[in-house]
């Protein structure tokens, strides 16, 4: 089953991928549900162990389009106040100057332009994510978890993902040498998007 087209980006000689009727369905809007929603990273610490994290508050909605699944769009906002790993005081040094500044650059935020399909359930959706005042282009690698109904009569549509950014591209560059050599934080941080979404009533 799938949900997104892939981009033609040839004028003449790209064949458009088959379209599943049964994804006309799925066409409208979603707002995310943030209680049964994960936004989380993974970071390694002083070169031998990860750190775990997540943001607690976030909020976003997609745009699906079963008949024309390459019109389909995703946006995301996440606060960056409602970091979590944990350690409070590590949570505090997150927020601070060294590394998001929350204060004067609240939210994190993701605008999808496009997506394309790469076989079975698999996408990768493309967009910009903005942290701090830096604006760079991101790709999210996502599976398609399936469609249900819940006992409240909402209808869901469910993604898994992830993707990997270099944190230093979007101004988050503190760190501290370790005697041992290397540093206290990895530079690479692996973003993990596990997304419940309800369509909207008509």
């Amino acid at each position: 089953m799938g949900l997104f087209g892939r981009k033609n980006t040839e004028s003449t000689t790209t064949a458009t991928l088959p379209v599943d009727p049964a994804l006309a369905a799925l066409t409208g809007d979603y707002t995310i549900d943030a209680a049964h929603s994960s936004i989380g990273f993974t970071v390694r610490h002083a070169m031998v162990t990860n750190v775990r994290g997540s943001f607690g508050e976030h909020e976003g909605s997609l745009k699906l389009n079963g008949s024309d699944p390459s019109a389909s769009s995703a946006t995301i906002d996440v606060k960056i106040a409602s970091i979590d790993t944990g350690i409070g005081d590590r949570d505090n040094h997150l927020r601070s100057g060294d590394f998001f500044d929350a204060e004067q650059f609240p939210l994190m935020s993701f605008r999808s332009t496009e997506a394309a399909q790469l076989g079975g359930d698999k996408y990768r959706v493309t967009g910009d994510l903005t942290i701090k005042d830096v604006t760079k282009p991101l790709s999210i690698d996502l599976e398609f978890n399936g469609t249900a109904t819940d006992p409240y009569g909402n209808e869901r549509v469910g993604f898994e993902g992830s993707a990997e950014i270099l944190r230093s591209e979007w101004g988050l560059t503190w760190n501290a040498a370790l005697e041992t050599g290397g540093v206290m934080v990895s530079d690479k941080v692996k973003l993990n998007f596990d997304i419940s979404a309800i369509k909207n009533a008509a």
